[in-house]
């Protein structure tokens, strides 16, 4: 029983981590030509949720406070999965991921759908479009042209997929847009080009005035990367956004081992704390936690705690069954899944502030 349960609690590090577990590292040529085929979002198969569909974006803790609610909602929220695309390329595109690939299509759906925008399905009507992903090594690169062209790549498809979702699925509902890790690099240019009142609002003001809440999880965002747009400072604020990277104290990002933790001041990245959804650097016991999940997306109640600290949320070594043979300082692949409960009840929040006010 106790090697079940043992086991059972290293899958919050498989399922919910896979996207960033075993990753290649590659610095093939970049050839235009050799690019996977542009989805075509007017099919069905080319999203990994949708609401008329049965996918693993409908799943739900049996426990939670706020169950499955897609058909009855009033708002929407777009999904935006992290790298999936992490092995080998072995013959296949170095650069981006094809969106006809089925065995990584099934590790997408398996792991950040399942995991991670299942968080949302309390919310509002799940949409999250299969994009050509830019491969895990555009991260890492020397070669800049490369890592921008792919990340191009994969951010044309987003936004094709969310201009097809405007004018096919929305209806004028209010909108959550959420992602993590490669999520949040197009989360971030699709606020800002859609939603920030700073910016171009290439869908007009009314759309900009549909928006709940930018879930931005997983990377850095600094106060500069919005013109006006304003991170939220309780949770009950709308029209702003969220942010976080988890590190176990008393780490820190690589990038700020020889200095301020980072960055400093207004230089820091954005951060609001996941348990209090504000801003403050106040301690937030995990008793303020109602529950992370494992795998099999069942809740632990209390699983961490959480603190701001220079631009990173800090946490104690999570509370689990096994966790002591755990030796990690970034919890990047967990961000969503410590806090799940908290973040589910904290979107649910939100769409019922959003209506209130509108």
């Amino acid at each position: 029983m106790q090697l079940r349960q043992l086991a059972f609690g290293l899958c919050l590090f498989t399922a919910a981590c896979s996207p960033f577990s075993g990753r290649f590292i590659h610095d093939a040529p970049l050839d235009a030509a050799r690019l996977p085929a542009t989805p075509d979002y007017r099919t069905a198969e080319q999203w990994a949720a949708l609401p008329s569909t049965a996918d693993e974006a409908d799943n739900a803790p049996a426990s939670t406070a706020f169950p499955e609610a897609q058909a009855g909602s009033v708002a929407d929220v777009f999904w935006i999965y992290p790298t999936i695309y992490t092995d080998d390329p072995n013959g296949r595109y170095p650069w981006n991921a094809s969106t006809t690939d089925a065995d990584l299509n099934a590790r997408i759906d398996e792991s950040t759908i399942r995991m991670q925008a299942s968080v949302f399905n309390a919310a509002g009507r799940v949409y999250a479009p299969r994009y050509r992903q830019a491969h895990i090594s555009a991260y890492y690169t020397d070669d800049d042209a490369k890592a921008e062209a792919a990340f191009d790549t994969a951010y044309a498809d987003v936004q094709r997929a969310f201009e097809l979702y405007l004018s096919t699925y929305n209806h004028q509902r209010p909108i959550i847009i959420a992602g993590h890790s490669q999520g949040t690099t197009h989360a971030k240019r699709l606020v800002r080009e859609y939603f920030d009142p700073a910016g171009p609002l290439r869908a007009g003001p009314a759309l900009a005035e549909r928006f709940v809440a930018a879930y931005l999880i997983g990377m850095p965002v600094l106060p500069e990367e919005f013109g006006a747009l304003m991170p939220c400072a309780n949770p009950n604020q709308t029209g702003c956004y969220v942010s976080w990277r988890t590190w176990q104290r008393p780490a820190t990002p690589w990038q700020a081992k020889d200095g301020d933790a980072g960055g400093s001041g207004s230089d820091r990245p954005v951060v609001v704390n996941p348990l209090t959804w504000t801003l403050d650097t106040l301690y937030a016991s995990a008793k303020l936690n109602p529950g992370g999940t494992l795998r099999k997306l069942k809740l632990v109640e209390g699983l961490a705690d959480a603190q701001v600290h220079h631009g990173i949320l800090w946490i104690n070594r999570p509370n689990f069954f096994g966790k002591r043979i755990i030796r990690m300082d970034n919890w990047h692949a967990a961000d969503i899944n410590l806090f799940y409960e908290s973040i589910r009840r904290n979107a649910v929040q939100r769409v019922i502030a959003w209506q209130a006010s509108n």
